[in-house]
């Protein structure tokens, strides 16, 4: 059965109204504009939670830039004002609820979308991927929503490709002038004459006037060369719609090119990380009668890679506090973010890039501060914490950091839990913890392990298949009844410079054998100078200037090249291979002795002690470990009652993970 479609015009007036009598405007969430609600699979209950509805639409927002809580939001008292002295914007929303939220069971669940996607169905019910689930399959085993969450996604990227969920921002200007500046659009050499200036297919900034000789093409072999300028008239802008430039002869594969142009009509970007607090504050403190989503007492809000820099970003700049001081978020889960945060909040921001050791390069991502406690940078003299402000507002959320392999190498990771200099641990507040999914790979590879066929990503070993999304499902678990009941989670697990399971990469282990040597130079996080505006948001410096490097270190690992810290799979634990989240650029693509873009490896162990001594592996080979299958799955099945048994692993995933062990021994052992 389907709802008839509706839409809400002036919602909650009478919140307005009382504002408008009592005071200045209060950054809000001004209404919902739905155009479908919609009941899910014609009313199929989902436990003692029932029927479930979605909510689609756009989410009508209303920002006074001189309240000192949207002081943080660059530019906002640069745009446009409505009669009231507020800013507008807007956001595509997605709502799942039940139908009868008394029956629901208190909790938001936001996932702050990568680039625009979801995910929490795909990883939290294993359902079928889609945007717009409208299936059995496509909504999976229904895990959450027979708990009784309500799941919530909102656009807060203006620039992600079409069909994605994406923000309406205002444009900065000056007193109605335009706003000029540098845009930076930065690429990997491809092989090929032409390339796009923004990241991922995403929008560009428009060019102004595109023949100048005031933009500048550079190219380099490493981020930290001297660039070299290309001549002018061996370059152009080819399409202004996607901003595209060619280079007469091609572009030299593997090489870094940045081109720097001047723009106009930056974004006001940090509008999404306001977006995001005021509709989840508005579903969780709301009293109206028309609040679609009554009886909110906790919000828990997740983030995979660029999102969970995001929700790092987000804690960092005090946007858990709304305006009436209230916490937003009482639990956060930021999923294989590294150390890093992001382009989210300045002046003619790229929310889309990241920085990875040879992708996407000098970015505002790897910044000090890197740990939730609040330390010195020694090079800088500058103080502060992720957490700095939260506690000085009185909202810190619980806080997981979920890292895999993968960010000790591509993503900084290490300094989440170090100080700058790579010195000394440091451990996490009472009310954050630290994980580490040992040898796991940010990008996870099919089954069985092949090589990547996608070229711009190539890695010269087969692709890491190991499957975490069962820990991350019991991590959740962990989190909701921290946050829900005062249940304390599992303690964190990360290596440590303590015991040497944190160390620099060559006193890491590597064993003799495999095809590729461990990483002697992983992704090396810079101190970086954007000008001295900066502060305040503005970029004048591109690109920008190189200052001393942060120091990063890498988990060591055991005879079988496998991390010995942290959450350890059962395939980790009873190994059939190396499993890293590091792989190798392929020769075809240029640089071949740089890291592919978090992609990991898989080698194989040997299958008998014979054919080990013959290719000279240090590592003992599957016949010298387990008698037959049976053997082997007793094991598995006994590491994995072990990870139950410490809440890394949800008891209802232990056939999944046995399950997928015995396929790997079947081709392991072909």
């Amino acid at each position: 059965m389907t709802l008839p479609r509706f839409l809400i015009v002036n919602t909650w007036l009478a919140v307005a109204a009382c504002l408008a009598v009592t005071g200045p405007a209060e950054a809000r969430l001004v209404r919902l504009e739905v155009e479908r609600r919609e009941v899910v699979l014609d009313g199929r209950p989902f436990g003692l939670a029932g029927p479930f509805e979605r909510l689609v639409g756009t989410a009508h927002f209303a920002l006074d830039p001189d309240r000192p809580q949207n002081e943080i939001v660059v530019d906002l008292a640069l745009a446009p004002r409505n009669a009231r002295g507020e800013v507008e914007f807007s956001a595509d929303f997605y709502l799942l609820k039940p139908l009868d939220p008394n029956r629901g069971n208190g909790r938001l669940f936001y996932e702050a979308g990568n680039r625009g996607s979801k995910r929490i169905l795909r990883t939290f019910q294993q359902a079928s991927n889609s945007a717009d689930p409208t299936t059995a399959e496509e909504f999976g085993d229904g895990a959450l929503m027979h708990r009784g969450f309500s799941l919530l996604w909102l656009g807060w990227q203006w620039d992600v490709p079409d069909g994605r969920m994406r923000m309406s921002m205002p444009t900065a200007t000056n007193a109605g002038e335009p706003i000029a500046g540098l845009v930076r659009g930065n690429f990997v050499g491809p092989v090929g004459a032409t390339a796009r200036l923004a990241d991922r297919g995403h929008r560009a900034y428009p060019v102004v006037d595109p023949s100048s000789d005031e933009h500048v093409m550079l190219v380099k072999t490493l981020p930290t060369d001297p660039p070299e300028v290309v001549p002018r008239d061996r370059w152009r802008f080819t399409d202004l719609g996607t901003v595209t430039v060619e280079l007469e002869g091609g572009f030299e594969p593997g090489r870094i090119y940045d081109v720097v142009y001047l723009s106009e009509g930056p974004r006001v970007v940090g509008t999404g990380l306001a977006g995001t607090r005021d509709i989840v504050s508005f579903f969780k403190y709301s009293e109206s009668p028309d609040n679609p989503l009554p009886g909110i007492d906790h919000a828990l809000a997740w983030g995979v890679s660029q999102t969970g820099r995001f929700l790092r970003h987000f804690v960092y700049q005090g946007f858990n506090q709304d305006e009436s001081g209230r916490q937003v978020f009482d639990g956060i889960i930021a999923q294989v973010g590294g150390g890093g945060r992001g382009s989210f909040n300045h002046r003619f921001a790229q929310a889309s890039r990241d920085a990875l050791q040879h992708y996407n390069f000098l970015f505002p991502v790897d910044m000090f501060p890197f740990t939730d406690a609040t330390l010195t940078d020694p090079v800088t003299g500058a103080r502060d914490g992720l957490l700095r402000r939260a506690e000085a507002s009185g909202t810190v959320p619980k806080f997981f950091h979920v890292l895999t392999n993968s960010e000790y190498f591509n993503r900084a990771g290490s300094l989440v839990h170090t100080d700058p200099t790579g010195a000394r641990d440091i451990a996490p507040p009472a009310t954050s913890r630290i994980y580490m999914l040992s040898s796991a790979p940010h990008i996870i590879g099919r089954f069985p392990p092949a090589p990547n066929p996608n070229a711009t990503f190539l890695g010269q070993a087969s692709m890491n298949t190991l499957v975490y999304a069962p820990v991350i499902r019991a991590l959740f678990d962990a989190m909701d009844a921290w946050v829900a009941d005062e249940h304390e989670p599992p303690a964190s697990r990360y290596p440590r410079l303590a015991d040497g399971t944190l160390t620099a990469p060559p006193n890491a282990g590597w064993p003799a054998g495999p095809t590729n040597a461990l990483p002697r130079a992983p992704l090396t996080a810079l101190r970086l100078d954007y000008g001295p505006d900066w502060a305040s948001g503005i970029v004048s410096r591109e690109p920008p200037g190189i200052g001393e490097p942060f120091v990063q270190r890498v988990p060591a690992v055991d005879e079988a090249g496998n991390d010995r810290a942290g959450i350890r799979m059962p395939e980790i634990e009873v190994p059939l291979a190396t499993q890293t989240g590091w792989n190798y650029r392929d020769p075809g693509i240029g640089a071949p002795d740089r890291l592919s873009s978090e992609i990991g490896s898989y080698f194989p162990l040997a299958r008998t002690r014979a054919e080990r001594e013959r290719i000279g592996d240090d590592r003992r080979s599957i016949d010298e470990r387990y008698r037959d299958k049976h053997d082997y799955l007793g094991r598995i099945t006994a590491a994995a009652l072990a990870l139950v048994a410490e809440r890394y692993l949800l008891a209802s995933d232990l056939p999944e993970v046995i399950e997928r062990a015995a396929a790997h021994y079947d081709w392991a052992t072909r």
